[in-house]
């Protein structure tokens, strides 16, 4: 930027060399310009320092940041492979229209859940097939099933 400064210098020093006095009006003008572009300069070299100020800190963050990932995401492969061996789902058939329905294994565990039916909307009971055998029909207004493990 030290272009801007040598350019400002070089009107300045032909204003002088012409011999451009405050005491006209086209003076007066032309030298208030010059006096402006010099603002001009200063402000572009601040604004470039600045930016330079600011870009190494985004570099600084960025590395951070990477360090920060690095150390959180160490383990991880980000294969969704594997992420499938982490749930286990049971297979429930409604028994009002036959619809396959997957439920987590961990929740049946859990006693009895009730399970909406996202085809016809209906509320199953779903229980493991040692509870079934000790629960009597009839018991309430519900529709029990027993689970098939995949």
């Amino acid at each position: 930027m030290e272009y801007l400064y040598e350019k400002v210098a070089y009107l300045k020093g032909l204003a002088d060399g012409l011999d451009i006095k405050e005491s006209s009006k086209e003076g007066k003008i032309l030298l208030s310009i010059i006096d402006i572009l010099e603002d001009y300069a200063d402000a572009i070299v601040e604004l470039g320092e600045e930016q330079d100020d600011l870009t190494e800190y985004v570099e600084a963050l960025d590395e951070d940041l990477m360090d920060v990932e690095d150390e959180l995401f160490e383990d991880d492969d980000y294969e969704d492979e594997d992420d499938d061996d982490d749930i286990d789902f049971a297979e429930v058939e409604c028994p009002y229209c036959s619809e396959e329905i997957y439920v987590d294994e961990d929740l049946i565990d859990e006693d009895e859940i009730e399970v909406v039916c996202p085809k016809c909307h209906r509320t199953i009971t779903v229980m493991e097939d040692d509870e079934m055998e000790h629960y009597h029909d009839g018991h309430c207004g519900h529709h029990h099933h027993e689970v098939e493990e995949d």
